[in-house]
């Protein structure tokens, strides 16, 4: 429900003070550019109206995600979030592979929204939806609990500057709100090139009771995507981890 300022201040991008003046938010994400490629445009073109949920679709009373899918609990295997999906390799490999499962893809970044169309099309995978939502709030409002089966995060923003930290993700607040949205037995299976990231996820993990876990061998059906690419050609040493919930 909107406010009197027509704004919702739920929205973390678009959080009021109590005067009406825009809050400047830490967040775990940076906007970057939003031109689009001719070969994103076309994908968008072809494709937004139906993979894409537009911000304000969240705002709007009687909001189902539910019926963006087409289709409710009953009819799928199970519901896969993964946050910060990029420009879409990971996303469309996998999600071709589990038709019988919905999947819904965060992202940000509008031309990585609009190549990940493009990716999807050529994979056929027609089971996920992308929303440009913040991930923090996404969890909090759209999502019930133990409604998510699996929990993606690869590559999240390392913020690796000390001063950045409390951008990061992974912190115990964010742990136990994915903890709360998984199912018993789901999994959040995550991935960086950062090591001292990787250090702060299994610090931040081992101490929320609700998961069981650590560093596991890198999960075979993750394709390698551009940012593992570039973590690799830099030397640094790829972390995956993967924590069930209890």
């Amino acid at each position: 429900m909107n406010d009197e300022h027509g704004v919702n201040p739920a929205r973390p991008h678009q959080k009021l003070t109590a005067d009406g003046r825009r809050m400047r938010e830490v967040l775990t994400y940076s906007r970057r550019g939003s031109r689009f490629t001719p070969q994103q445009a076309a994908a968008w073109e072809t494709h937004h109206e139906d993979w894409v949920i537009p911000d304000e679709a969240v705002d709007e009373a009687g909001f189902s995600l539910d019926s963006w899918f087409g289709r409710g609990p009953e009819d799928r295997e199970g519901l896969i979030v993964e946050i910060g999906s990029g420009v879409g390799e990971a996303t469309a490999a996998l999600a071709a592979q589990r038709p019988s499962y919905d999947v819904l893809a965060l992202e940000v970044w509008r031309p990585g929204v609009a190549a990940t169309l493009g990716r999807l099309a050529e994979a056929g995978a027609g089971n996920v939806r992308l929303c440009g939502v913040d991930a923090v709030w996404s969890l909090e409002h759209l999502l019930g609990p133990g409604s998510v089966t699996e929990l993606w995060t690869f590559f999240p923003d390392p913020w690796h500057k000390k001063r950045h930290h409390k951008r990061r993700l992974v912190t115990p607040a964010f742990a136990a709100l994915a903890a709360a949205r998984l199912l018993p037995g789901g999994v959040w299976r995550l991935a960086t090139d950062w090591e001292d990231y990787a250090e702060q996820m299994v610090e931040v993990l081992d101490a929320e009771p609700a998961f069981e876990g650590g560093v596991v061998e890198r999960w075979a059906e993750r394709p390698v995507t551009k940012f593992e690419r570039k973590g690799v050609a830099a030397g640094r040493a790829i972390t995956d981890l993967a924590y069930r919930r209890r």
